[in-house]
């Protein structure tokens, strides 16, 4: 059990860095070639910080452990919005836009209710699969086009970095990485869930969603602490919604998951805490300490909920 639990830990320090690698050398090599910062932010660093969960996710529906592929997409997203959006609104009030909640935050709620739906079925299959990537190519085409912010997932403008020799390498790297770090993170899962007789569901939306959400939180205490408040909810969201359109749909495009007895309902709490992050989000339009507070308290609560069950 000892070297298992090394094995987690070793992890998520290999998803943690390798998508840090991935970041910082594919956003300078697109630096390179003259792709363009917002280009860069909507692409290669939104690929990067999800990185862990698409191999995560893609390693477990390929090994049959669709509970696990699942639970994990579904976790991280409510650990997007709960743990890590209320410890930044702890540290600091977050202001919030109209663009945000009326467009990017009720384009994940109605993301995510379509998921829920398709769940009836008892299966995600490659016709769910194409449709939500088709959502998110749509999504990005008019963002490029037509959007009025500069949607930012990562520190992708802090830096003017081109690439160098070093930053080949260094890329590769980071696959290797987070592929390494991704089927450790599984196998060890697995193992837990049944030594300890808790369901493959209950890790997934738990303990390895909270590993694999840890480049989003390393990215947005890193902009808080530089005073860059403005873009942490548009960071969340945008990352929650890349997780459903983007790794849930090239995963389940790949490989069709099934569903879980488990995951309507958590399905049915993250789109009750979406529409509840919209609302404090309009509210005054920021995001408070108070907010912050109730939303670690009902994630916690969940979490409490789903282990005792």
């Amino acid at each position: 059990m000892l070297l298992h639990a090394v094995y987690f830990i070793l992890s998520i320090f290999l998803l943690w860095f390798g998508s840090d690698w991935i970041v910082d050398a594919a956003s300078a090599v697109a630096r390179r070639f003259n792709v363009s910062e917002l280009v860069i932010g909507l692409t290669i660093v939104a690929m990067g910080t999800s990185a862990p969960e698409f191999l995560v996710t893609a390693t477990a529906a390929f090994r049959g452990m669709s509970d696990i592929s699942l639970s994990n997409v579904v976790g991280s997203n409510i650990f997007n919005l709960g743990f890590i959006l209320g410890i930044m609104a702890l540290i600091k009030p977050l202001p919030t836009s109209k663009t945000l909640v009326f467009r990017d935050g009720l384009l994940l709620l109605c993301v995510t209710a379509l998921i829920l739906g398709l769940t009836a079925a008892g299966e995600l299959g490659r016709i769910a699969g194409t449709a939500l990537l088709l959502i998110l190519v749509s999504y990005v085409a008019y963002l490029l086009v037509y959007g009025s912010r500069n949607l930012v997932f990562a520190e992708a403008q802090e830096q003017a970095r081109v690439a160098g020799w070093k930053d080949y390498p260094k890329l590769l790297a980071g696959f290797a990485a987070i592929a390494l770090g991704g089927d450790l993170m599984v196998d060890s899962a697995r193992f837990f869930a049944l030594s300890f007789g808790v369901s493959p569901w209950v890790v997934g939306v738990t303990v390895v969603a909270a590993g694999t959400s840890l480049p989003e939180l390393v990215t947005c205490l890193a902009a808080s602490i530089k005073g860059r408040n403005e873009m942490l909810l548009g960071n969340l969201v945008g990352s929650d919604l890349f997780n459903f359109a983007g790794v849930l749909g090239l995963t389940c495009l790949l490989r069709p998951l099934h569903v879980a007895p488990g995951a309507v309902e958590s399905l049915v709490m993250l789109v009750s805490m979406i529409g509840l992050v919209l609302v404090l989000m309009r509210t005054g339009w920021r995001v408070g300490r108070a907010e912050g507070a109730l939303l670690i308290l009902l994630t916690a609560l969940r979490w409490a909920r789903d282990f005792m069950s």
